[in-house]
C-alpha cells in the first residue's frame, strides 16, 4: 500500500516503523524543517548534546519507547539517573521524591501519613475507570486531607488548569502518581538525537521524510484519502494524521459535519512555553532538577511566580555536554489566547526574570549569556469527567484516514512513549482493516 502520514513527531515515526515493516511503501509529510514535532531539540554553539525546546524526559516504566529503542538496537544509550525533583513551599524547596525529608514535610505529622496513605492507594489501584467519575478537587481533598492538598496539589493543578482546575478528573492525577519513577531517563545526545537516528533508520526502509512539506487539506477521492500539498493533489491508500484536533478538523474536508467531527472539536486542551536560561552559575542551591511552582490564582500576574516548573536541566544532565553553561527552564502552560502567546520573546523573558532571584537570592542579571523562548499551542490535553466516553476512535468515518494524537492517550499524560504507543496502536488498527489486505 501507498501510506502517507502527516508530521515526524514521535507518533508519527513510531507508525511509519511499522508501516515500514509491514513492507508497505511510507511518506511522512513534515511541515517544519526537522523531525522531532513537541520532543525537538535545538543545539548552540559549543553543545555536544542538543537540548529539548520543552523539558523531556522518561520514566523508568515507559515501556513503550524503550522497546522501540531496543528494537533499533539503541537500548543502551538511554541513561536514568536519579535527580531531585521538589515543591517550593513556604520560601523553599521542599523534596517531592521519597527521601528522609519526606518525614518533616511543612504539614501536620497526620497530614503527612494521610497524603503518605493516599498516594500509597493511588500507585498500587490498577484501575482508572472509577476515578475519572470524580474530580481531582473532590477526591484529594477528602481522602488526601485538606491540609496536604491545599498545601501540595492545589497549587500545581491551579498552575496548570487555571480556572478549570476544579474540572480536571481524578484519573488525570491517577496516571501520574502511578507512572512516576525515582530514576529518569534521556538519550545519550539529547532526544533529537533519537528520533533523527529513527528518521535515519525509517530512511534506511525506505520511507520518504518530506521536511518543509506541509500538508494544506486532506480529501476523498474514490474511496481514498488524498492529501493536497504545494498545490498538487496526491492519493494513498492510509492517510494518518498526528496533527492537533483543530488542525485536523481545518485541513480536512467534511469531517468537521460529522458526528465524529463534533468529537473532535469538543475536545479541550491548552498551550505551553518555556523560557530557556543559560546561566553562568548555577541557580538551584540544592541541586534540584525539577522544582514545582504554586499558583494561588489562575491570574498569573497576581501569583508568587508567573511560570508552574522551574527546571534546571544540568542538574540532571552535565554541564559539560552544554559546554559548561547551567540551563534553566521556566515552563508554563496556558491557553494559545493567554498574553504570554502574545507578548514578543524580550518581553517574557523580562517577565520571568525576577523569578529566578525568588528561588535563589543571590541571583544577578549578569549571570544570563543567553535566552531562548519556545511556544506551542497545542501542549496539554484538558480531559473531562467522564472521559473516555468522549474520546473520539483512531479511525475516522472516512475511508482510509486515522487519526492520532495525545488527545486520545488518555488516561495517560502526552509525552514521547504514550506518542510512541498510540502510533503503533494506529498502524496496528490500520493494518488490520480488510482493505489492508488488498
Amino acid at each position: 500500500m501507498d501510506i502517507a502520514i502527516i508530521g515526524a513527531g514521535a507518533t508519527g515515526l513510531a507508525a511509519a516503523w511499522d508501516f515500514a515493516a509491514a513492507g508497505h511503501q511510507v511518506t511522512i509529510f513534515e511541515g517544519a524543517d526537522r523531525v522531532g514535532g513537541l520532543a525537538a531539540g535545538f543545539r548552540d554553539e559549543g553543545w555536544d548534546w542538543t537540548l529539548e525546546k520543552f523539558y523531556h524526559h522518561w520514566f523508568a516504566n515507559d515501556n513503550d519507547i524503550l522497546d522501540l529503542a531496543t528494537e533499533m538496537g539503541l537500548r543502551d544509550r538511554i541513561i536514568f539517573p536519579r535527580p531531585k525533583t521538589s515543591f517550593w513551599i513556604d520560601g523553599a524547596p521542599v523534596r517531592s521524591e521519597i527521601s528522609p525529608s519526606a518525614l518533616f514535610l511543612p504539614v501536620s505529622l497526620s497530614a503527612t501519613l494521610r497524603m503518605g496513605l493516599a498516594g500509597l492507594f493511588l500507585k498500587l489501584t490498577p484501575h482508572w475507570a472509577p476515578f475519572e467519575r470524580v474530580t481531582a478537587d473532590q477526591w484529594m481533598r477528602r481522602w488526601m486531607g485538606r491540609e496536604a492538598y491545599e498545601k501540595f496539589f492545589q497549587p500545581l493543578l491551579i498552575g496548570k488548569f487555571a480556572d478549570q482546575y476544579d474540572q480536571v478528573p481524578m484519573s488525570f492525577m491517577w496516571a501520574r502518581i502511578v507512572k512516576r519513577t525515582l530514576k529518569l531517563g534521556t538519550y545519550t545526545g539529547g532526544f533529537q538525537a533519537f528520533l533523527d537516528e529513527l528518521a535515519a533508520q525509517l530512511r534506511a526502509k525506505g520511507v520518504r521524510i518530506l521536511l518543509n512539506a506541509r500538508v494544506q487539506g486532506i480529501g476523498q477521492r474514490g474511496g481514498k484519502p488524498t492529501l493536497r500539498i504545494a498545490g498538487e493533489t496526491r492519493r494513498f491508500d492510509i492517510a494518518l494524521s498526528t496533527t492537533s484536533p483543530k488542525l485536523l478538523l481545518r485541513l480536512t474536508d467534511g469531517l468537521a459535519r460529522t458526528e465524529y467531527g463534533g468529537q473532535v472539536a469538543a475536545l479541550k486542551s491548552i498551550g505551553g512555553l518555556c523560557v530557556i536560561f543559560a546561566l553562568k552559575q548555577p541557580l538551584m542551591p540544592d541541586d534540584t532538577y525539577w522544582l514545582n511552582l504554586p499558583a494561588t490564582t489562575a491570574d498569573k500576574s497576581k501569583s508568587a511566580f508567573p511560570f508552574l516548573a522551574l527546571v534546571e536541566h544540568t542538574n540532571f544532565i552535565s554541564r559539560e555536554h552544554y559546554g559548561g553553561d547551567h540551563l534553566i527552564y521556566c515552563g508554563d502552560y496556558v491557553a494559545p489566547s493567554h498574553e504570554y502567546f502574545q507578548l514578543s520573546e524580550a518581553e517574557l523573558v523580562e517577565r520571568f526574570i525576577p523569578a529566578l532571584a525568588k528561588v535563589n537570592p543571590a541571583f544577578r542579571r549578569d549571570w544570563i549569556r543567553k535566552s531562548w523562548v519556545w511556544r506551542a499551542p497545542y501542549a496539554q490535553p484538558v480531559p473531562e469527567l467522564n472521559h473516555s466516553r468522549k474520546l473520539p476512535s483512531i479511525k475516522t468515518p472516512l475511508p482510509g484516514l486515522y487519526w492520532a494524537s495525545m488527545s486520545q492517550v488518555y488516561p495517560w499524560d502526552r509525552g514521547t512513549n504514550y506518542a510512541v504507543e498510540i502510533g503503533r496502536r494506529a498502524a496496528r488498527l490500520a493494518l488490520a482493516e480488510p482493505a489492508a489486505s488488498v
